[in-house]
């Protein structure tokens, strides 16, 4: 049974979560950005998590009409009047993925320079826009994306590799559409929120090159003489900066990791605590940011006891290398080994999820830790190593009724993580 100090910590990080994940959703950041009117007509391609919000958000904005696609994770759909939503897998793309690729290209080639077409990007929309490239099965593809995911690899190799093995990425939409106008208003779910790395680029120009998807399947052994004739083949490079038909595109940033770090940290503010920013890019395995932040934490607390409650937050992307027969989740991983190290500390509680509402290949967004539930676990006989070991730390928080189920968000800038502190810690 949690104690009534944990039952606030568990209210106040759920607060802040849900700050953070409203302040990046399409209806709330996106209307400042819709275009006006093209002469001609405006096609709309949206891909991702967020693709069927941000269509129908554009549609409640836009003074003209519209057509085009929106294509979105199982889940992940909502009504439009103009545009049609299309579902796909994701993370590992299927033959709808393919569909709609076909459908979004045959769009834009229907252009011409009058028209415009307006991409809107988020989370998710690589999986959702997959066209293998000549000579590449879909079979090939998924093998060697769910490879990478299983042994992971960063999510700029796993988009390098993308687009290169692509007919779509890498800015190829936008070749297909010229001569008309091209507009990218995007949500970012990648560190440093690169335009060429979100959704893997399909309007922008890409600085990778396939010497380097190359490195990356070598070093992960992946590589077969098919890929590789394809990746040493002209036609697998795709265009670069300065390419002259995709100079006069048009990218906007509309929200990112940091957008909900600052909501949520001016919601802990108003509630009288005092934040401290972590930072919306960190990377790394799971398990050793974990470990780094109850390092922090102990640093902090051989500091002079404060007046107010203190607030760690950050953002950013881990990874997660699937060992045992559970469903991983970088976030419930992170959460666990941080929960381990703790080891019921009073005063320390702490949240970790993803902002799209999906940890990993579970249902849950993330989990909650209290001081209370290692009193919990104790009881039940549970092992925080075992649930490691079997990269099964969704189990672990579900049989502590300890995760955070929101169900898909309808966005996504990736990891959101709030560690809070109340003067009991210097107590302990």
């Amino acid at each position: 049974m949690l104690e009534p100090t944990d039952v606030n910590a568990r209210e106040l990080l759920l607060a802040l979560f849900r700050a953070g994940v409203e302040a990046v959703k399409p209806s709330k950041c996106l209307p400042a950005f819709i275009p006006a009117p093209a002469g001609g007509r405006t096609v709309l391609v949206a891909a991702g998590k967020a693709a069927a919000s941000m269509a129908q958000t554009v549609e409640q904005h836009f003074p003209g009409p519209l057509s085009g696609i929106a294509v979105v994770p199982n889940g992940h759909e909502l009504p439009c009047k103009s545009i049609d939503v299309l579902t796909a897998a994701h993370p590992v793309p299927d033959m709808r993925s393919v569909t709609a690729s076909h459908r979004a290209l045959e769009l834009a080639h229907g252009l011409n320079g009058s028209d415009q077409l307006v991409c809107l990007l988020s989370g998710g929309g690589s999986a959702c826009l997959c066209l293998p490239a000549n000579g590449i099965s879909l079979d090939h593809k998924q093998a060697l994306i769910t490879a990478l995911l299983d042994q992971g690899a960063p999510i700029s190799d796993i988009n390098c590799v993308r687009k290169h093995l692509s007919g779509i990425k890498g800015g190829r939409l936008a070749l297909a559409a010229r001569p008309a106008a091209c507009l990218t208003l995007a949500i970012s779910d990648v560190v440093g929120d690169d335009p060429s790395t979100i959704a893997s680029g399909p309007t922008q120009p890409d600085p990778g090159t396939s010497a380097e998807a190359l490195k990356i399947l070598k070093r992960h052994e992946l590589l077969d003489a098919g890929v590789s004739r394809w990746l040493q083949s002209e036609g697998s490079e795709t265009p670069k900066p300065g390419d002259d038909w995709l100079c006069n595109g048009r990218y906007q940033l509309i929200a990112a990791a940091r957008d909900a770090l600052d909501a949520a940290q001016s919601v802990a503010e108003k509630e009288g605590l005092r934040v401290e920013n972590l930072g919306d890019d960190l990377e790394g395995t799971a398990r050793a940011l974990a470990n780094a932040h109850v390092r922090q934490i102990d640093e902090i607390l051989q500091t002079r006891p404060p007046s107010q409650p203190r607030l760690l937050l950050s953002g950013g992307e881990t990874t997660v290398r699937v060992t045992g027969n559970g469903k991983g989740g970088r976030n419930t991983e992170y959460l666990l080994a941080l929960a381990a190290a703790l080891d019921g500390r009073r005063g320390v509680s702490a949240l970790a999820c993803d902002t799209d509402g999906i940890d990993g290949r579970g249902g849950q967004a993330g989990a909650i830790y209290t001081p209370s539930l290692r009193d919990m676990w104790r009881s039940k006989n549970l092992d925080p190593a075992r649930f490691a070991k079997d990269s099964d730390s969704a189990g672990f928080f579900a049989s502590l009724d300890a995760l955070v189920m929101t169900g898909p968000t309808l966005t996504n800038v990736n990891d959101f993580r709030a560690i809070l502190l109340t003067p009991d810690a210097w107590r302990a």
